[in-house]
């Protein structure tokens, strides 16, 4: 058996896989290593979507390549932690960009209809 740590739609899932065939039963291992974390940070869970990626403090970016289908802030306007700053359509799908912080918009780098690379920035948050 293998352990992997695979991460999908920014949530972390341990897995384990075995090999089945004629290949000869693997070696005994040394026991596994303690985990880097006990459980999923909250930041990963399914109901915060894809929260803010900041890159440098208050910079909110793309957590993957995908068209802008709507901005639902404005420079000057007050932002608090879950609140929805863009909406990036990826894959057929649409996903909600949420604030982990509060603060103010200082700018807003993207338009609707605009096409973004991940770790591309959405939206200054100071």
């Amino acid at each position: 058996m293998k352990k992997f740590r695979i991460k999908v739609n920014n949530e972390i899932y341990e897995v384990e896989v075995e090999e089945i065939g004629n290949s000869a039963p693997a070696p005994p291992q040394a026991p596994a290593q303690a985990p880097l974390f006990s459980a999923v940070p909250p930041q990963l869970t399914a109901s915060n979507k894809f929260s803010l990626t900041l890159g440098d403090a208050g910079t909110v970016t793309s957590p993957m390549p995908g068209m802008i289908n709507d901005v639902k802030v404005k420079a000057g306007d007050l932002v608090k932690p879950g609140d929805i700053l863009v909406i990036l359509e990826a894959m057929k799908m649409e996903n909600q960009i949420k604030a982990d912080i509060s603060g103010t918009v200082k700018e807003v780098k993207v338009t609707k209809g605009q096409a973004v690379n991940g770790g591309d920035p959405l939206v200054l948050i100071s």
